[in-house]
């Protein structure tokens, strides 16, 4: 399906030794962790999180396909604008610190659990089944990218899609949030690696493509293209349901405010590194696919050895985004949902969410076009919604215009998105504001 090119027998065996090594490692630190059978020690660690811990973990929760595959693809099709993807979400963070001590207060176990807890039940499911169906994409797309990445070493994307969602599936359910933090500590560290790594030797390749760069605009990229990015990526970094599990684990408001700073000033920098070496592919290997960037470099640029090391990091990249996704999505359909938070029900609800985004990811036509619709009728239907929750009282918002709004500006997005990328946010404010007054005015009349 998305098979690029194979490598040499004598090759492949240098590429998969990294590799081996690091899915073994990965999966031997995720059995390690058995988490108790509480909701609250699965789900959230039993929010005992420090500043360390939730830093690294949202870190590598970030650095996902489109932190990665995707951003190397942006690099190669605008130039280092593109690096606005994963800058915007280094914004979305730093506001996100502001909040974050509020978020941490509530006690909320998940995002739906703090709209429910601002808007009443209604709300809560209403927000529970749009962030699932949202999720499924985003898990979908990390699966597409560790098949694109192996599959370009290999061969046989839909074996290596496969084997990811089983891994992933397996030591997700097995360990819960304990198993998904300790081993996105392990991952950070081998993502950091393979991107420098890369970096270094498409430096020494080709440094003159380096020579003329355009920032924080160019030809490919718009002031119109940058501001809807920062809008919609960004809104992912500050209401996120995955990046709210990071919040809602830590050991108190001020470990999460702090880790939200420290996460931003990592991403600051691997965002121009990341969006260079697609720069650097766009000099090396012209007129290809830009998402075929990323691994084309490994298969045609580094030695076999190194390619390994990088397609190692940059799997790791991808696990450690899905893994933290498929949990999200798996508390939401537990606690949030009803289907029970018992040892049975967690299984049944990753195995039910992995199978869903392995479908999906077989169909999905590409990494970043997947998650940016996701993403924009996510930011659509919940960006206004959620930030307005912690001001309703003085806003006069009701239970039922949070409904309305998440509903009405998720359509709206999801419509609308390809054209007009912030017209959900738009609705959704617009739509709460007449509800709240319609029936403001209604119990006057009453």
């Amino acid at each position: 399906m998305f098979t690029i090119s194979f490598v040499g027998m004598h090759d492949g065996h240098l590429m998969l030794i990294p590799i081996l090594l690091y899915l073994l490692i990965t999966a031997f630190l995720g059995y390690l962790v058995r988490s108790e059978r509480s909701w609250n020690d699965f789900f959230l660690g039993g929010r005992g999180f420090g500043t360390l811990h939730i830093t690294g973990s949202l870190v590598a929760t970030i650095l996902g396909a489109s932190s990665t595959i995707g951003l190397v693809g942006l690099g190669y099709s605008r130039g280092l604008p593109g690096a606005w993807w994963l800058l915007s979400g280094a914004l979305g963070l730093l506001v996100l610190s502001k909040v974050a001590h509020a978020v941490r207060r509530t006690g909320a176990r998940t995002l739906p659990d703090l709209i429910g807890i601002f808007y009443g039940s209604s709300a809560k499911k209403t927000a529970s089944i749009l962030i699932l169906i949202s999720w499924l994409g985003v898990i979908a797309a990390q699966i597409v990218a560790a098949g694109r990445i192996m599959g370009a070493l290999f061969g046989h994307d839909w074996f290596w899609m496969s084997a990811m969602a089983v891994v992933l599936v397996a030591y997700t359910a097995h360990g819960g949030q304990r198993a998904v933090v300790r081993t996105d500590l392990w991952q950070i560290y081998v993502i950091l690696a393979g991107v420098i790594l890369m970096f270094a030797i498409c430096l020494r390749s080709a440094p003159e493509a380096l020579n003329r760069l355009e920032f924080p605009m160019s030809e490919q990229m718009s002031l119109q293209d940058i501001i809807s990015m920062v809008v919609v990526v960004g809104s992912m970094y500050l209401i996120g349901p995955d990046i709210y599990s990071r919040v809602l684990s830590a050991r108190n408001p001020e470990s999460a405010r702090v880790a939200a700073i420290f996460s931003a000033m990592i991403i600051i920098p691997l965002a121009f590194v990341i969006t260079s070496i697609g720069i650097f592919a766009q000099h090396l290997l012209p007129d290809i696919r830009p998402e075929d960037a990323l691994p084309l470099l490994i298969t045609d640029i580094l030695p076999p050895w190194a390619g390994g090391v990088v397609a190692a990091a940059f799997l790791a990249a991808v696990m450690s985004s899905a893994d933290t996704s498929l949990l999200t999505a798996s508390s939401i359909l537990t606690l949030d949902l009803g289907l029970g938070s018992g040892v049975r029900a967690r299984w049944l609800a990753a195995l039910f969410i992995g199978t869903c985004s392995m479908l999906l990811a077989m169909s999905t036509p590409g990494i970043i076009s997947t998650l940016m619709l996701a993403y924009t009728v996510f930011s659509g239907g919940f960006l206004v919604p959620v930030i307005a929750g912690f001001h309703r009282e003085r806003l006069g918002l009701t239970q039922s215009s949070a409904t309305a709004g998440m509903l009405c500006g998720g359509a709206t997005s999801l419509l609308l998105a390809e054209v007009f990328p912030l017209s959900g946010i738009c609705v959704s404010a617009l739509t709460m504001a007449i509800v709240s007054a319609v029936e403001k005015r209604r119990r006057v009349t009453e």
